[in-house]
């Protein structure tokens, strides 16, 4: 045999050998120590002393791509301060911690502990997650139909209305988006069924006779069918006007038409915001917030009823991007801007609880409460305004307490505090970041709640629908 043909045949065999060194064991791995045979595979685990006589076992399983393990649900009874692993792992491995102390915060129903197998020196951690057997309330928000035109890559190209910061007023009642549009598109409604099926067919708003103001629209919003519109007023000498309407293709209802200078308190600038909160009869109050702490409020009967106008004040100035909106089913209302933690108001601004500047992201607004199928979710939208910030939708849970007050208190109290949905409609930070949300919740035959339906929209951002079913148990 030639000398060549051994280097060769010698040479691949080499290299076979470190290809199989290279591949034996994806564990992790301190260091480069060779210990290609020290496998760390949990091939099977469950928990032996559950139930309220800790003679129930529960078998786990286990997701080996994704290196979690889920389990059935467990009885609230059961002794969490002494949960047993049982486990089979590969030979000559073992599981770090047999014996747990589980946790639960209060109101949650599940937690994650890692359940770590070693085998010196190598070792492999998987995510457990346990959930206790009690009746589910909520949404599932693990299941979202995303319906989206946003910036966000994930769905439809972003609205073309979004563009050069000539949309910053939107609305939706579940059935329409509204967009207040100072641009070519002007103020029209989108189907949101046409949306759906990623079909765009606008429907022009009639605008006659909308004169006033230095943008004769600006914001605006959509509430149980009812289309309200508002101009931009930039001096206490431009009348502060609420448009109305029930069918867009008619001449708008001049609801409201309030000139600053006459209205004792009223500061010099209306309309960059506008917050609306109505019940199911039309009755409620609406809010534009000046640059400074006064506020015009007009309350509101039957929809289109002004009864009443005035200026409160807010105990500090949230700024042009800013809003006041009611509390589901509450007394109380929500005060947010672009750079103050979230206040809990009445109608004539006294404070009764101020969240911890740490508790959420200082830049959500357009914050709202919504009570769907047992549980109280708050929804906010983060305004891209400067540095690193992004528009974000978000959702927290924050039903344990009972009131609002209690239930902000709670939550701003929990170690805890992540949202548990959140959607990215915007990246890029814009000088006029007017953002809002939106919410619909779709009922069955017998009036109880089947889906939650939840809308944000950002200036230059664009928008995004995102619908959840009820919470089903499941194990």
């Amino acid at each position: 045999m030639k000398r060549t043909d051994i280097w060769c045949k010698g040479g691949l065999l080499i290299l076979f050998v470190c290809l199989l060194g290279m591949t034996a064991c994806e564990d992790d791995l301190p260091g480069a120590i060779d210990s290609s045979a020290n496998y760390t595979v949990l091939e099977s685990v469950r928990i032996i002393n559950t139930g309220e006589n800790g003679d129930v076992v529960v078998e786990g399983m286990v997701d080996e791509e994704t290196k979690r393990v889920s389990f059935p649900r467990i009885d609230t009874l059961t002794n969490f301060g002494n949960l047993t692993f049982e486990v089979e792992v590969s030979d000559g491995a073992r599981l770090e911690k047999e014996i747990f102390d589980v946790k639960f915060e209060e109101g949650e129903s599940e937690t994650t502990i890692v359940l770590k197998v070693v085998h010196e020196p190598r070792f492999r951690e998987y995510l457990a997650t346990l959930r206790l057997k009690v009746p589910v309330y909520g949404a599932d928000f693990t299941k979202p139909a995303v319906y989206d035109y946003s910036a966000n890559e994930m769905g439809n190209p972003t609205y073309e209305a979004f563009t050069g910061m000539v949309t910053r007023g939107t609305g939706f009642d579940g059935e329409h988006v509204l967009i207040v549009s100072r641009g070519g598109t002007g103020v029209h409604l989108l189907d949101v069924d046409d949306l759906k099926n990623n079909t765009i067919n606008r429907i022009p708003v009639n605008t006659s006779g909308m004169n006033e103001g230095t943008f004769l629209w600006n914001m605006g919003a959509q509430v149980n069918g009812h289309t309200y519109v508002v101009n931009l007023s930039t001096s206490a000498a431009q009348p502060v006007r609420l448009y109305h309407w029930t069918n867009p293709s008619q001449e708008p209802e001049v609801i409201a038409n309030i000139l600053p200078s006459n209205l004792s308190g009223a500061g010099a600038r209306h309309g960059d915001n506008f917050s609306i909160s109505l019940d199911d009869q039309g009755n409620g109050y609406a809010y534009w917030i000046s640059m400074g702490t006064e506020v015009i409020r007009i309350q509101i009967q039957n929809y289109t009823d002004v009864v009443d106008q005035r200026v409160i004040n807010t105990a500090v100035a949230y700024g042009q991007w800013s809003s006041y909106l009611q509390a589901a089913n509450s007394e109380f209302s929500l005060v947010t801007g672009l750079d103050k933690p979230i206040a809990v108001v009445n109608s004539s601004g006294s404070v009764s609880y101020t969240m911890p500047a740490a508790a959420l992201p200082t830049n959500a607004t357009d914050a709202r409460v919504i009570d769907f199928n047992g549980e109280r979710y708050l929804l906010v939208v983060t305004v891209p305004r400067t540095g690193d910030q992004v528009g974000m939708l978000q959702v927290y849970n924050i039903t344990v307490g009972r009131d609002i007050v209690a239930a902000l208190t709670s939550f701003s109290q929990r170690t805890n505090k992540e949202p548990v949905y959140q959607y990215l409609i915007n990246g890029v930070t814009n000088i006029a970041p007017a953002s809002q949300t939106g919410f619909h919740i779709v009922k069955d035959g017998e009036g109880n709640d089947e889906k939650l339906m939840l809308y944000g929209a950002v200036t230059d951002g664009g928008f995004a629908i995102i619908e959840f079913p009820v919470n089903i148990e499941e194990d």
